[in-house]
């Protein structure tokens, strides 16, 4: 498959020794939200507990992508400290969502800033799996 569109995380090759993780979000559910974000300190610290280091991307798309809303997230105040105290975790906000959303709602969504806008979730999430990422959806 061939993107025209490349995010920094697609482009990345992986690296000997990192570890790669990427977790799925696709469901309105602040059960399900909490549960990203608690796999993803979960394993953040276990892998800083042995030295190594782990890199975490959380996508969101379909109803997940409230996760990622300034104004629906039922989660906003934890997005906020993921963004200050860990660096290695990151966050994709599907860009077909977005547009589905903007023609629903008549305006975009707002969406947090440590959040980067993907074509498609599915599809970053497919790149990452093609790039040796392991994709969970928890």
């Amino acid at each position: 498959m061939v993107l025209l569109a490349i995010t920094p995380a697609q482009a990345q090759e992986t690296e000997e020794g990192v570890h790669y993780l990427a977790l799925q979000i696709s469901d309105n559910d602040p059960q399900k939200m909490t549960t990203v974000l608690n796999v993803a300190a979960n394993v953040t610290k276990y892998y800083q507990g042995i030295g190594e280091e782990v890199e975490i991307r959380i996508v969101a798309f379909n109803a997940g992508l409230h996760m990622l809303r300034e104004d629906t997230s039922p989660v906003l105040e934890r997005l906020g400290s993921f963004g200050q105290s860990m660096p290695n975790v990151t966050f994709a906000a599907c860009g077909n969502t977005i547009a589905g959303m903007t023609r629903k709602e008549g305006t975009p969504p707002p969406i947090v800033e440590i959040a980067e806008h993907v074509p498609a979730g599915v599809v970053d999430l497919m790149t990452l799996s093609e790039s040796g990422w392991t994709i969970i959806r928890p």
